[in-house]
């Protein structure tokens, strides 16, 4: 165990400097080059900023992996490389769909790309993880369905795959937001995974952490005028949306974790991306309940209703993360005591009800002037 949280201390740290080392460079080759967000009517930034973040977030993450097995190895310790070579398939796959995705984000960043390819793409990836063994195949009780077929089980995977991606990619509206968002998602996931003993795993999250401590810093406390801001850009977010799904899948074909009382794999799963996967559908159904493209750009994200009531960006985004935060602890207790299908009641129930609260306050706001 000591070998272990010696090595995800490592991995978190590793990744954290790193990513403070490189960030600063990608700053000063993007003004160099003029690589820049403009700001426009959607947008909420007022400055020209980088976009390119991202482009840190996966180099890092597997420099430093590949640094600590190469330092065990050097050690005489072969812990790493044995956990590597039992999950060696899922990890072949996994890292193919990241590097995918991460090309398709610097494209997108640099040149744009349009949506449909980059939904090809995403199911691609979908496909990928199915090859490496990694699709859903248990409900673990939703609707009272528990295992499921093939024919059922990858359609299913595929289309999650490509929801989770496009969830974390529209929820990054305003600083701080998704890399917060995610970054707490990572935090569970390393734990879940330590608990169960899936270790690299663990290390994995915790690695991806680390990238986004720092970059959140960068992200939220950047000034723009000494040219120190930054935004991860669709590289960041594609590829940590895909790694945060090739996680939350294999977490729920896991194990439960028996100390801690066996919470439900498929809340321990996705619970984390419960705010993020929630707003998506709702702005999806928004945009096609008023005839508009539902994979089009507008400002009716939860973080925008925010804004919209008054909110600052920093309240919003502190706001947006402890509800995540607190909506993830409920729902993994309750899931020892409670069945699942009562805990997606009441999940809905408390997200339409925040939703209708907020929609009457901005219509409150806005007759009043």
């Amino acid at each position: 165990m000591q070998f272990w949280i010696i090595n995800l201390c490592c991995a978190f740290l590793l990744c954290a400097l790193f990513t403070g080392i490189v960030i600063p460079q990608i700053l000063l080759i993007a003004f160099r080059k003029q690589l820049f967000d403009e700001p426009d009517g959607r947008k909420i930034h007022h400055s020209v900023i980088p976009r390119l973040g991202g482009i840190a977030f996966k180099p890092v993450v597997f420099f430093s992996i590949a640094l600590l097995l190469g330092v065990n190895l050097t050690l005489g310790h072969q812990e790493i490389l044995t956990e590597m070579g039992n999950n060696i398939r899922p990890l072949a796959f996994g890292f193919c769909t990241i590097m995918l995705l991460y090309l398709v984000g610097i494209a997108d960043d640099l040149i744009g790309v349009r949506y449909r390819a980059k939904f090809v793409i995403q199911i691609l990836c979908g496909v990928a993880l199915i090859s490496g063994g990694m699709w859903i195949n248990d409900l673990h009780g939703v609707l009272g369905i528990y295992e499921i077929p093939v024919w059922l089980g990858w359609p299913l995977t595929i289309f999650i795959t490509v929801f989770i991606i496009n969830a974390i990619n529209l929820i990054d509206g305003i600083d701080g937001l998704a890399s917060g968002l995610c970054s707490a998602a990572f935090l569970f996931y390393g734990l879940a995974f330590y608990l169960s003993g899936r270790y690299f795993y663990s290390m994995l999250a915790f690695a991806t952490l680390g990238v986004l401590v720092t970059f959140f810093y960068y992200n939220v406390f950047g000034d723009p005028n000494k040219q120190k801001k930054i935004f991860m850009g669709d590289t960041g977010s594609l590829t940590i949306g895909m790694m945060l799904c090739f996680l939350g899948i294999t977490l729920s074909v896991s194990e439960p974790i028996a100390s801690v009382g066996n919470p439900n794999p498929l809340v321990l799963a996705f619970v984390p991306l419960l705010v993020p996967c929630c707003d998506v559908v709702r702005v999806y159904l928004h945009r096609i309940r008023n005839g508009k493209n539902p994979f089009l750009p507008d400002k009716n994200h939860i973080h925008h209703k925010l804004l919209a009531v008054g909110m600052r960006q920093r309240t919003a985004m502190i706001t947006v993360v402890s509800v995540s935060l607190l909506l993830t602890l409920c729902n993994i207790v309750l899931s020892i005591y409670i069945n699942i299908n009562w805990l997606i009641i009441g999940d809905v129930v408390v997200w339409t009800l925040a939703n209708i609260w907020l929609s009457n306050r901005i219509k409150r706001s806005l007759s009043a002037l």
